[in-house]
This record gives C-alpha cells, sequence and structure tokens, in this order.
C-alpha cells in the first residue's frame, strides 16, 4: 500500500494524466474520478489532464468523458478510481500508460498497478480522493471539486443513510458545505427520476418475488422494459426501491441486457453479499455488490444462494 505524499509525487512527476473509473459509473465513479482531474488541472495547469470511460446518459449533469487517442497513453500517468478489478475498468487500454495508479475503497481482491491505496473503510472513493487533496500542498479542496465529490459521496451513502456513513465521512460533507456547495440542488437532482422510472418502481413491488426469510428477488426483462419504453440504463436506476421494504433485508435486481444476460444488483440490510457476487462474475461491498447471469436459470440459482445467506444470518440472530 503507498502513501498519499507517493501517490502526489507520482501525479507531479508526469505531463499527461488519464483519470479512469469502472464500466456503467455511478456517481461516486465520476465524482472521483472529475474532482481529482479538476483538482489537478486547478494546481498543475501546464498539465494535459484527460477523463476516459463511456458516458451515461442519465449522469451527464455531473460529469461526461473526453475522448482519449492511443497516442494519449504513451508516457502518460494512468489513474483508475472506485474500481475493485480490471475486467471492469472503462477503458481496457490502462495499462498502456506508462506508470498504473489504483485507488479504491472495495476490497481488494484484485490487485493491480504500480501504486495503489484501498481503505475499505471509506464511505466512498470520492471520500479518499478528498482525503488525498487534503492530505497535499499543491492540491487544494476548492467548490468546484466539492461539488463533484459531495455527489460522490451522497451517490455511495444513500444520501448517508447507508452504514458506510462513518463521522469522518460527515466532517468531510462539512468542509463541502463550508466551501458554499449548493448540496440541496445535487441532492434534488440525484432524487430526480422520469415518469418512464417512477412507474417502474411501482412495477418492482407488483413483480417482486419474497421469501420468508427477507430475501427477495426482481426480474426486469425486455418484455417489462419495452412495455414501459425503458433502455437497461433506466432500469438500472430502481436498485434501491425493495429496500424500503421493512419485509426485506437483502435482494437482488436482475436486469436483462441486450444480449439476454442479466446484470445482477445486489444489495443488503445486514447480510453479507458480496461473497455471492464473487461466485457468479461480479464482486463489490459486503452490502453491496453487483454480479452477471447468464440466463434465467443462473439468476434463480443466484436468488435461491441468497435465501440461504438470509436464513444463516437470521438463525445466527446477526
Amino acid at each position: 500500500m503507498n502513501s498519499f505524499a507517493e501517490i502526489i509525487a507520482t501525479i507531479k512527476k508526469y505531463d499527461r494524466i488519464i483519470i479512469l473509473r469502472h464500466q456503467n459509473p455511478d456517481p461516486d465513479a465520476l465524482g472521483s474520478q472529475t474532482g481529482l482531474a479538476t483538482a489537478i488541472r486547478q494546481a498543475f495547469p501546464q498539465k494535459k489532464v484527460l477523463i476516459g470511460g463511456n458516458d451515461t446518459e442519465g449522469l451527464k449533469w455531473l460529469s461526461s468523458a473526453q475522448k482519449v487517442s492511443d497516442e494519449d497513453y504513451q508516457d502518460a500517468l494512468v489513474i483508475v478510481v472506485d474500481t475493485a478489478n480490471q475486467p471492469r475498468i472503462d477503458d481496457q487500454r490502462f495499462d498502456d500508460g506508462a506508470f498504473l495508479i489504483k485507488i479504491d475503497h472495495h476490497p481488494n481482491d484484485d490487485v493491480f498497478g504500480d501504486q495503489l491505496f484501498v481503505n475499505t473503510d471509506a464511505s466512498s472513493c470520492s471520500e479518499i480522493i478528498a482525503d488525498l487533496i487534503d492530505s497535499s500542498d499543491d492540491l487544494q479542496l476548492t467548490k468546484k471539486v466539492a461539488y463533484y465529490l459531495y455527489a460522490g459521496i451522497v451517490g455511495d451513502t444513500g444520501r448517508f443513510l447507508y452504514p458506510s456513513t462513518t463521522e469522518h465521512t460527515m466532517r468531510v460533507a462539512g468542509k463541502f458545505i463550508a466551501l458554499g456547495v449548493d448540496t440541496a440542488a445535487i441532492n434534488n437532482k440525484m432524487n430526480e427520476v422520469s415518469l418512464k422510472q417512477a412507474k417502474l418502481q411501482g412495477f418492482i413491488y407488483d413483480i417482486l418475488q419474497i421469501d420468508k426469510s427477507g430475501a427477495a428477488l426482481a426480474i426486469i426483462d425486455h418484455d417489462l422494459m419495452n412495455k414501459l419504453n425503458l433502455n437497461q440504463e433506466e432500469a438500472n436506476s430502481v436498485v434501491s426501491t425493495p429496500g424500503r421494504l421493512k419485509e426485506i433485508s437483502a435482494w437482488v435486481e436482475a436486469v436483462q441486457k441486450d444480449d439476454g444476460t442479466f446484470r445482477m444488483h445486489l444489495r443488503s440490510q445486514g447480510p453479507i453479499i458480496n461473497e455471492l457476487a464473487k461466485e457468479h462474475d461480479g464482486g463489490g461491498h459486503p452490502l453491496a455488490s453487483g454480479a452477471t447471469a447468464k440466463d434465467l436459470d443462473e439468476v434463480k440459482q443466484m436468488f435461491e444462494e441468497l435465501i440461504k445467506i438470509v436464513t444463516d444470518f437470521n438463525q445466527k440472530g446477526e
């Protein structure tokens, strides 16, 4: 594990820096990526700092990616944020640069990079970036930087509702507020849903399968998405909906992709579910993970495995 000082020293060495994050980025991926890029640009205006990856339509209000050429990678420093494993990096040229840094808060199951800083106790990667900036005499936490990092923290803490929220998380967020970040505007934007997405939230309760253990499953297939005129990105946005029901302690949402496979969103109020995700081509946090199922049979298999996890958790009285 490297120190913040070592990472800052590496950043200062390179004239071209490319910052990447995971595929299908969420607010924390975009916030930590763009917050770090903005801080570096402000401190070192002579450096070329690029934000790579593919855009997420529903989050373009927060950040948009830039075009990064093969030539840009030559002799460049590449920093990957908020990404636990290499297959999920949203540009598989990530190893084409001269030096690679990993900064993350997920379990460090895939150790990659020439330097890395991983803190699984942090609420978000955005919180780590705030601490990195705070440790430096060169990088500065400005209102513009704080805007991105606040969105990232809010996204990964579920508006400060998740157990990952700590006293330190609140202190960091307090610094953003002191800088004048319009937190209400960010919160309102992140709460915003389209009419189609609101209708899908209603359908979720109708199609939700709830086991007596407290495990639940919702399958959002092509037929339902076509019925509501939703794309996959819009369907992914309702992952937190089942968590509002008191009868549910852990759940999985299966969203069918264009190739017929399913993106599996696992969430929990207590039972640990990231080991289940790892067994199905995924991973993530103990209470929030993602995986892939090749077909409905694997979806059902994962649900049965989730039921066992929740049942064991209940029997232990945890």
